[in-house]
């Protein structure tokens, strides 16, 4: 049977940028087996396949795979597919409601071309401290292929935070130290991997492009993830880091973070924080992305 799919470049409006992902729009009777299988093919950092939803007053459920495992939930997957469904609606302003594993998730769509268009979602859930210590400097730089005094700037120091995944979160002293950076295989996971397979989000805040606040990188390779273009899910962790470190007073804060400079897939994520008596209240997170392509997959 053959089944409509298209790809997408997300948090980008430039093709051949942002993070890549598929979105199979016809999946009735496929197996998640199968599903899996379909994602290891087009082996994008993530692959959806869209539902109906069980409320029909939202707008679709989804199905996140990465190339080794379901998701629960995850962020460039959600902007893309949110443009993508809010185009074939007709490219209208509008608010909608994607279910995906980990629950509903509101998501806003603002049209720029007609391939092209911007949304934001509003985090399902706030980001927590995760369980699990993180080992000292030097354990941590030689599992990034650092010197010690490449960790740290301004007093940040490395820290665990979930949002539905849980990230490590490692602050770098310069771009040069984030351009230096890769898994070293030897200690990647040992150092990082608690519980599951490290996912490591490095930052700074030398960037490269003037009026951007963050330049990240994120590594993933134990779920087939060597280096991510752009992590939405990340960013909502973020927000739990940069709302704990007490830069961020009461009120609205927008945090422009670019991604992927490394990889030449340049991409760009706007992460919203609502602080209120010094907590966050809520996270959003936004970006455009593109339409490259349209076909259908036979399985």
């Amino acid at each position: 049977m053959k089944r409509r799919f298209f790809s997408l470049d997300v948090f980008t409006e430039r093709r051949f940028a942002g993070n890549p992902l598929a979105v199979v729009l016809e999946p009735a009777g496929l197996e998640t087996d199968t599903m899996q299988a379909i994602a290891r093919e087009f082996n994008y950092p993530e692959t959806v396949f869209v539902f109906q939803p069980a409320d029909r007053k939202n707008r679709a459920a989804i199905r996140i795979f990465n190339p080794a495992a379901e998701m629960p939930f995850a962020g460039h997957p959600t902007v893309g597919t949110a443009v993508l469904l809010a185009l074939l609606d007709g490219g209208s302003e509008e608010d909608f409601v994607l279910e995906e594993k980990i629950g509903n998730v509101p998501c806003r769509f603002e049209p720029r071309t007609a391939d092209t268009g911007y949304a934001r979602f509003t985090a399902p859930s706030l980001p927590v401290a995760a369980a699990g210590d993180l080992p000292g400097k030097t354990e941590i730089a030689a599992a990034l292929s650092l010197a010690p005094d490449d960790i740290g700037f301004e007093g940040a120091v490395p820290s665990r935070w979930a949002s539905g995944i849980t990230f490590s979160f490692v602050p770098l002293r310069n771009i040069d130290a984030a351009a230096r950076a890769h898994p070293n295989p030897a200690s990647f996971e040992k150092v990082f991997g608690i519980g599951g397979s490290a996912k490591v989000y490095v930052f700074c805040k030398e960037t490269a492009v003037a009026g951007h606040d963050f330049h990240v990188r994120m590594f993933a390779p134990g779920v087939g993830i060597p280096e991510d273009p752009a992590t939405g899910s990340a960013a909502v962790g973020f927000a739990g880091l940069l709302t704990a470190s007490g830069r961020y007073g009461d009120g609205e804060h927008n945090v422009r973070i670019e991604q992927g400079y490394e990889m030449k897939r340049e991409s760009l994520v706007d992460l919203g924080l609502m602080i209120a008596g010094g907590r966050l209240a809520s996270a959003t997170v936004g970006g455009s992305a593109v339409i490259i392509t349209e076909g259908a997959i036979s399985a």
